[in-house]
């Protein structure tokens, strides 16, 4: 590990203990202007945990302290009852189609990310998964914490442990196979972050909207990369949030979201294109195996800054 990485780890690496309510309570006091809060859940049937998710944000920390401001849940196209969960236990829920309609949307979870900066107002944008189990209101203060009483940090994303069903530390398999070759191979810099492709993080706006949104599954790595590029190692952080439990994706799919991370990353080191930008994997039929191609996300949504719907409405 690069020295620099090492003095990193050791001044951006924390524990969502180390910063107590009261004392994220007291920074947003003291400059109300700069720490406005929005907490974005993108969700995709999502209706068995989403609601959870929303009821322990707003009740531990919109109503017994207000450390969050705004609690949006980006509806990418669910069938179920998502939208309906969500809205019962408080949050407020927008249609992915319904945001920049000028602009159609493309499946994914980048693009709702993307378009989710159009309809919050939030000084610091905290993101949250849909689909967390025994959710922890950690996972937002402690990504939070850190942009609120550091003005030096501008993204921090949460690291914590992922089992996969019964057995510790085994999940996050497209992070170990994937993400952490990648990284340490081409952005060591970044080799010290414990959950690259981590879902859950918060980002000063005024970052976010200066990078590029891969649409799909590599959304995560193309804005660690890139805010890497863009502010440098030490505006950027981590702090442990205990355990995440989510839903598993099987091997078929974890399989193109490594191609789509892997597409990403080959897009930042050579600014190309790939030439089949397609991957083809098997499943055993009747009479043996069956070929099935997927596509791999090639698009990515330019800085929201270059939007003009999105400079119209900060200009205002």
């Amino acid at each position: 590990m690069l020295e620099e990485v090492e003095r990193w780890l050791t001044r951006r690496s924390w524990s969502s203990g180390d910063r107590p309510l009261d004392r994220l309570t007291e920074a947003r006091a003291a400059d109300p202007r700069r720490t406005t809060v929005s907490v974005v859940l993108p969700a995709l049937n999502e209706e068995a945990t989403v609601g959870a998710i929303v009821a322990t944000i707003r009740r531990e920390l919109m109503e017994e302290v207000r450390l969050v401001d705004e609690l949006l849940v980006i509806d990418s196209g669910s069938t179920d009852a998502t939208a309906a969960v969500a809205r019962a236990a408080g949050a407020r829920v927008v249609h992915r189609d319904a945001i920049l309609p000028r602009i159609p949307a493309v499946p994914g979870k980048g693009e709702v990310l993307w378009r989710s900066l159009l309809v919050t107002s939030g000084e610091i944008v905290c993101f949250v998964d849909a689909d967390l189990r025994d959710f922890s209101a950690d996972f937002v203060s402690g990504t939070v914490g850190p942009l609120l009483t550091d003005p030096g940090v501008q993204f921090v994303k949460a690291m914590y442990d992922r089992p996969l069903g019964d057995e510790a530390g085994q999940g996050g398999r497209v992070t170990e196979l994937v993400a952490r070759p990648l990284l340490n191979l081409h952005w060591p810099r970044l080799a010290g972050f414990v959950q690259p492709l981590g879902g859950e993080y918060a980002v000063r706006r005024s970052l976010l909207e200066r990078l590029p949104f891969p649409v799909g599954y590599g959304v995560e790595l193309g804005l660690l990369v890139d805010a890497l590029h863009t502010v440098g190692l030490d505006a950027l952080g981590q702090v442990d949030v205990g355990v995440r439990v989510h839903r598993h994706q099987d091997g078929r799919a974890l399989g193109r979201m490594a191609a789509a991370i892997y597409r990403t990353a080959q897009l930042r080191l050579s600014r190309g294109h790939l030439v089949r930008p397609s991957l083809t994997q098997f499943e055993r039929g009747e009479d043996g195996f069956v070929p099935r191609t997927h596509p791999v996300d090639t698009e990515e949504r330019p800085p929201m800054r270059e939007i003009a719907e999105y400079a119209e409405r900060w200009a205002a």
